[in-house]
């Protein structure tokens, strides 16, 4: 029988990143952004699997080797021990019909279409502010219009954009809750919004900066930094935020840049790219950036993924640059 329990405290926090065995299937996965997550390795049916048992900071070296003996204990029996964990957390949640429990089944389902945590993030983060401390622990079965729109009425006019936004989650979560069978009145965000009224939200459009005044503006961005950096790539390629964000090196070929179509506004689910030429200033900036490269990513955030969304913008606003008349 392989040995097992090789792993020890002290092995596990002096370790560089990798992959461990503790043995009998037991791994620890260390990352280079300073994670680690504990992982069971598992034959089911003829096929490997991995089933994931949490980061190392929430399990620790001993609770880790208890939950991967519990798993193989049903894996003896003959159950797939993904799918039975899969069944049990059904069974646990099956009575909790909260609408936070529901908006998170309603993300977990769309994650697909999300592309990644930030943007994860960013679905259900109007809920979370602004809905879930005072209808989180409601069932959806028993919310009503009225129940929506004394939620949102505080910030109906002065973040109007942002009730918009939880209006339609709250939309699409009643749908979801429909799609698992249960009663509820989908139609309640549109009454909502009757009750609410029209806003008094005036929307601007924002700020353009003037093409003559590009050239300052880039020889500003001198500082050599992640997100400067990103911003000239984005000024010299015209590009959006999100495909120079998660721009990697594999996809840079010569002075020709592959952008896959799932970085690409009106390209994702489909299997086309965008090919960008680039131009030796393009290719210094690029070259310029290669000390920080993180896992492939060419602009990486200070702890681990890629640089926020926000960044690009903060560097304009931070010079105060307003709109030419």
């Amino acid at each position: 029988m392989p040995a097992i329990n090789k792993l020890t405290a002290t092995k596990i926090r002096t370790a560089a990143p990798g992959k461990y065995n503790d043995g009998g299937g037991l791994w620890l996965h260390k990352r280079t952004d300073g994670g680690a997550q504990w992982f069971l390795r598992l034959t089911i049916h003829g096929r490997r699997r991995e089933m994931g048992l949490g980061p190392l900071s929430e399990v620790s070296l001993k609770e880790a080797r208890e939950c991967a003996s519990r798993w193989r204990a049903v894996k003896r029996e003959g159950k797939d021990p993904i799918k039975e964990r899969q069944r049990l957390q059904r069974v646990a949640t099956k009575s909790d019909h909260s609408l936070r429990a529901i908006a998170e089944a309603t993300l977990a389902a769309k994650r697909s279409e999300l592309k990644g945590d930030t943007n994860a993030s960013r679905w259900i983060s109007p809920l979370r502010i602004h809905v879930f401390p005072k209808l989180g622990q409601v069932p959806v079965e028993e919310l009503d219009q009225q129940d929506i729109r004394s939620t949102l009425a505080p910030i109906w006019h002065s973040k109007a954009d942002t009730a918009r936004k939880a209006l339609n989650r709250l939309n699409l979560v009643l749908k979801h809750a429909v799609a698992m069978g249960l009663d509820v009145d989908v139609s309640a965000p549109e009454k909502a919004k009757i009750l609410l009224g029209k806003t008094s939200h005036v929307s601007r459009n924002i700020p353009d900066l003037h093409w003559q005044d590009v050239p300052k503006f880039y020889s500003a961005l001198n500082q050599g930094t992640v997100n400067q950096l990103a911003l000239r790539l984005l000024i010299l390629t015209a590009l959006r935020s999100r495909p120079i964000r998660f721009a990697r090196w594999e996809q840079i070929d010569g002075d020709l840049w592959t952008v896959p179509a799932e970085n690409m506004k009106g390209l994702k689910g489909k299997t086309a790219s965008l090919r960008v030429p680039l131009s030796q200033e393009a290719l210094r900036v690029l070259d310029e950036a290669k000390p920080f490269e993180r896992d492939g990513y060419i602009f990486p955030g200070q702890r681990t993924g890629v640089i926020s969304d926000r960044t690009m913008a903060s560097l304009m606003e931070d010079r105060d640059m307003k709109e030419r008349s």
